[in-house]
């Protein structure tokens, strides 16, 4: 997840990322508020009805996470698209940061909500690669060259690998904002760095 600016002005080209605290791990750590929160960040705003649809949930059920997540700070109201009595919602940062400290925490819930959290997010990465594999044939020839499936081996201390995460991060964050090009679509990366026992 990206770093948030350093600065005490926020800096409209970074990312607006939350970071998670334990309150607020634990209102978020819900599969469907996840994938809620995602969908809401990727697609754009949202009424419950729509978010019921596209996640297979009953309006009611979205509903009431989206209040949840409101209660938490995660999404907020989008009045310019609504319509009537329509509600609509809209993610209230671009990004959500987790501290690993909340892996260690003194509360058992939040030690949960953590492993929660972390194991629906690695599940949301496999299925949006199910989902590029099962389809990669309906996009051009050109699209499909630019996409990638990688996996590499490094001999690093934790120290060499933090700041590796760091310069990858630093290196996707610089093509937020180039310019509207003819053929753009939204890609989706995914980083993985994890240690592995040497059998």
């Amino acid at each position: 997840m990206p770093e948030e600016p350093n600065s005490e002005e926020p800096n409209p080209e970074e990312p607006k990322v939350r970071t998670l605290d334990a309150r607020s791990l634990r209102g978020l750590a819900h599969p469907l508020r996840i994938r809620m929160l995602a969908t809401l960040r990727h697609d754009g705003p949202a009424t419950a009805s729509q978010l019921a649809e596209r996640l297979g949930e009953s309006s009611g059920s979205t509903s009431y996470h989206l209040r949840q997540l409101a209660a938490h700070g995660f999404v907020e109201d989008a009045p310019e698209h609504g319509k009537g009595r329509e509600r609509w919602w809209r993610a209230a940062h671009d990004g959500t940061r987790f501290d690993e400290k909340l892996l260690y925490d003194e509360d058992p819930a939040t030690r949960g909500a953590a492993d929660l959290f972390l194991h629906e997010i690695a599940t949301i990465h496999t299925q949006e690669m199910s989902t590029w594999l099962g389809t990669a044939h309906s996009w051009s020839q050109e699209w499909r060259r630019g996409s990638d499936i990688s996996d590499f081996t490094l001999r690093l201390t934790p120290a060499q690998s933090l700041e590796l995460i760091h310069k990858i991060h630093e290196l996707i964050d610089s093509y937020r904002d180039l310019p509207p090009a003819e053929g753009t679509a939204t890609v989706r990366f995914h980083t993985h760095a994890l240690p592995r026992t040497d059998e």
